[in-house]
């Protein structure tokens, strides 16, 4: 028998009209930097709950040894589970089961033209079998506007970067 999930209390409408952020749910992942010093080559990530604890390694792609995870896999696991889940909570609100969609997420990682830095892209892929694209499409839209993680690729993210005392 599995346990029954309960989902969380979130709306599809902004209906937030703070004057501030108002986080719902904060967490905090360190990464040091193993043998090499170096926490995308070596490192281990692990969440302040204990939840998350894995190792981090260069994939082969980029010269490593490919046995761990990397930051673009972390990204589009996070990515995809986020657009997903707000994709799933439109479809709930339509009337519609959402338990047949699924979310991929492909995460490049590559060189910038326009300054020669790094730079990621994303592709997400929804595949919803026996949904009709005409009734799909809005509710991608709103999805879309809806997570976290689209927002921060259409807008950027407030970010602060502070060295520890």
């Amino acid at each position: 028998m599995t346990e029954e999930i309960r989902l969380p209390e979130l709306s599809v409408t902004k209906d937030f009209d703070g004057e501030s952020f108002a986080p719902l749910y904060t967490t905090t992942v360190r990464v040091s930097g193993g043998i090499a010093s170096h926490g995308r080559a070596s490192g281990r990530a692990r969440s302040d709950d204990g939840v998350l604890d894995l190792d981090l390694r260069m994939p082969a792609e980029l010269g490593g040894d490919g046995r761990g995870t990397n930051p673009e896999q972390l990204f589009a696991a996070g990515f995809a589970a986020c657009f997903h889940g707000a994709l799933s909570l439109v479809a709930r609100q339509a009337g519609l089961d959402p338990a047949a969609i699924s979310v991929e997420a492909t995460v490049a990682f590559g060189r910038d033209p326009g300054d020669g830095g790094y730079l990621l892209r994303v592709d997400l892929v929804v595949n919803w079998p026996d949904v009709d694209r005409e009734i799909a499409a809005p509710l991608l839209e709103t999805a879309d506007s809806l997570c976290p993680y689209a927002r921060m690729a259409w807008e950027g993210t407030p970010t602060t970067i502070t060295l520890a005392p």
